[in-house]
This record gives structure tokens, sequence and C-alpha cells, in this order.
């Protein structure tokens, strides 16, 4: 994340504030710009408020001459709870949060953004919860079903233990799910499906016994020098989705922690650039270099806090060149100009 100041008196301020705390001028998100704007409310400001800010607490704007029209963000939840569903509304906001940080992180890397309205393949979210309705959570084709549970940390906790994964959050999942959207664009719709089998496997193997032989067996062993995590062996789907979910990881807390001014030393480089096993020289070279440094780090102060590791993951060379082949992927996207 991009560190956001006020306009007023740059004061530095969060990306979930709707008011300077120092100047007291009211902030909105505005995503074209990653940037907080002030936000006056008059009729001919050049900013106003999504139409969601009461209802799923949007800090973020739209052009003053689209007041009353939903931001970018909010504009791809296709299902909510309905308004009277009074216990599913603190999951559906920090879901809605979660979903913010992702889609503006998506529009800072320039991946394309198609609504579902518009597409058959558009991103869309329906947030629902299992609190009333059975909620079968995936993706198809864009379309994104989230179950608002997941927004519960008892919850979460619960399901992360039962299926023995070292990580899991609800920003995490998003990226996850996400990362099945963006395999049709970068992968299928960019014709690098040879590409694709040769780092991650055949794609047309059969989803559903994927699925039986994961879950029905005792698990796989071995997994971590091959994939990112023991989900990922599942079925090259669930192996690129997990690898672009740690891509995006990757990406926004480095440029989070270079925003912040938060820098590590690799201490065993000694002042030397070795290269890094599993990827060849270039932009993805260093980002990888600064990442294992960094979380190497953080894993060691949470630990001083008597905390698990932040980033319970080792990367072995093969996940770290599906990782950068990855990069490489989101880069040429980003370079490229939408037809």
């Amino acid at each position: 994340m991009l560190a956001l100041t006020c306009p007023t008196c740059a004061h530095r301020v969060f990306f979930e504030n709707d008011l300077c705390l120092n100047c007291s001028t009211s902030l909105g998100f505005e995503p074209g710009r990653s940037a907080m704007v002030a936000v006056t409310g008059a009729n001919d400001d050049q900013w106003a408020r999504c139409a969601n800010q009461m209802v799923a607490a949007c800090n973020w704007v739209v052009p003053g001459t689209e007041a009353g029209t939903l931001c970018r963000s909010c504009a791809l939840t296709r299902t909510r709870p309905d308004d009277g569903n009074g216990d599913a509304r603190a999951e559906f906001l920090d879901a809605e949060a979660a979903k913010r940080r992702l889609v503006a992180q998506l529009i800072d890397l320039g991946l394309p953004i198609v609504a579902f309205t518009e597409s058959d393949e558009g991103l869309a979210f329906d947030l629902l919860s299992s609190r009333f309705d059975q909620v079968m959570i995936g993706h198809e084709d864009g379309l994104i079903t989230l179950d608002l549970a997941e927004a519960d940390d008892a919850h979460r906790e619960r399901v992360r233990a039962e299926l023995g994964e070292a990580y899991c959050t609800l920003l995490g999942h998003l990226r996850h799910e996400v990362g099945h959207y963006y395999w049709m664009v970068l992968v299928r719709d960019g014709q690098r499906l040879d590409e694709f089998r040769e780092r991650f496997g055949d794609e047309r193997a059969d989803y559903g016994n994927a699925v039986s032989s994961h879950y029905g067996s005792d698990g796989p062993s071995g997994w971590e020098h091959e994939h990112v995590s023991a989900y990922a062996t599942m079925h090259p789907w669930e192996d690129w989705a997990e690898t672009f979910a740690h891509y995006l990881h990757i990406r926004d807390t480095l440029q989070t922690a270079v925003e912040s001014g938060v820098g590590v030393d690799d201490p065993d480089a000694e002042g030397q650039r070795v290269p890094v096993e599993g990827v060849e020289g270039g932009p993805f070279d260093e980002l990888v270099r600064q990442w294992i440094a960094l979380s190497a780090a953080l894993n060691m102060l949470n630990r001083s806090m008597g905390e698990p590791d932040l980033y319970p993951f080792v990367l072995a060379p093969t996940v770290i060149a599906k990782l950068a082949w990855v990069d490489s992927l989101v880069r040429h996207r980003a370079r490229t100009p939408a037809a």
C-alpha cells in the first residue's frame, strides 16, 4: 500500500480513514490516483462519496459528476446480506474492507478489472452468510462467492486448523479467489497456456477427481519443494491461485514497507548480490531478495512478541520461479494498452 497523506495538511493518514485527525479534513480515497482527496460535500465538489458510504462503511469517492453512484470496489459486489440482517452486517463490513484493499492493489498493479455486468466472465462478488443459508464458496468465470463467516476470526481459525493450513486471512482468501479470474485474463486469454503447463501442470486434468483425491487421502508430503502450500498440490488451477495470492502478499507488503521507510538487509549477503536460486536477473530478482530478508525479520519480530510467524512459508526455488513468471505476466499486462 502506498503511503497516504491528508491533501490539506500533509499529515499521514491510513487507507481506511475518512477524516484527518490532525486538521479534521473530510477525506475519501480516490482509486485512480491511489491518493486521499478532500470531500467538502458541496454540490460543485470535484469528488462525491460512494453511494455505499453508510451501507458498507466505504470511504472511497467517485467524480462529483457521478454523485450517487458506487465506487469501483462497491460496484463489484453483486449480492450482499439484507439490510435487516443485523447479525451479518459486521462480517459484511469486514469483507468489504478487505475487498477495497484488494481492489486498490489490483488497480495499482495495472491489472484490468472488468465488472461482471459488462462481461459474462467479468469480476463480481457474492457476499453471503452461512448463518442463514448454505454457502458454496468458490469462483465461476470471475464470480467469487464468499461466506461471510470467513470474516469471523474464530470460524476462520477453526477451518484453518481443520484443513491443516499454515495461514488464513480474509484478505488472503480474496487474493486466492481473484487469482482464478486472473488466470483467465493473464494465462488463457494471454495465450500462455503452454508456458503455464510447463510450470504448473495440465489444467485439463479433471478438477472433481482432483478434489476427491486431495481430501480423500492423508494429505500430500514433500509439497514444499514444488508448491507454496499443501492446498496448491490439488490441481494446477489451485497451484496458480495460491501462487498468485502469495505474489500479491509479497508485492503489497514490500510496497508498504518501502513507503513506511522500513528496510532490511540480508545478513547472509555480506555485501554481495548472489543470484537467487529459481529466478534470473530482472525486477523480480531484487524483489524476492528483499522479501526473503523482510519476511525473516517480520517472523523474528513476531516471535519476540510471543506470536506465530507472520509469514510461515519457505519459498523453494521452484516456487520462486513460478512467482517470477506471475510477475512477468502482471508487468506485461500493465504495459499493454487495453483493447
